[in-house]
């Protein structure tokens, strides 16, 4: 009588279907965009949106401010020092926009944007252009 490794083939090939599907989800939307725009590249990396724009912290942050009224988001809260400015704000929809600048020079700014908890690529992606059409 011979016997047979079904059993055993079977739970194997589940388990490694299994890992592949996690995998999947764990590290889907962890780099979603790297393209070359403006100022230097673009990544959406774990539902944030980052670059780095060509300007002072003050003309960023105008052109930010300018951005979400544009967009007719309301304005929440906005912080401010030397080196980094906060921005959030909500959508129609009532997603929390952050919009994070920060800079260690007056020539160049980077900035973080991020729509509620996980991210929304296509709002994040529309702030950045307003924020570049406005500098």
């Amino acid at each position: 009588m011979q016997r047979t490794h079904r059993p055993l083939t079977t739970a194997l090939m589940l388990a490694s279907g299994l890992l592949l599907a996690s995998t999947t989800l764990l590290t889907s939307g962890c780099l979603a965009v790297a393209a070359g725009a403006g100022a230097g590249t673009v990544a959406y990396v774990r539902g944030e949106l980052q670059s780095s724009l060509n300007g002072s912290l003050a003309q960023c942050t105008r052109a930010t401010d300018k951005a979400i009224k544009q967009l007719k988001f309301a304005k929440i809260e906005e912080k401010s020092d030397a080196l980094t400015s906060d921005i959030v704000a909500r959508t129609a929809e009532d997603k929390r926009v952050e919009v994070k600048l920060t800079t260690d020079n007056d020539h160049v700014v980077k900035v973080s944007i991020r729509v509620g908890i996980f991210g929304d690529s296509r709002i994040s992606e529309a702030v950045l252009e307003r924020i570049k059409a406005n500098l």
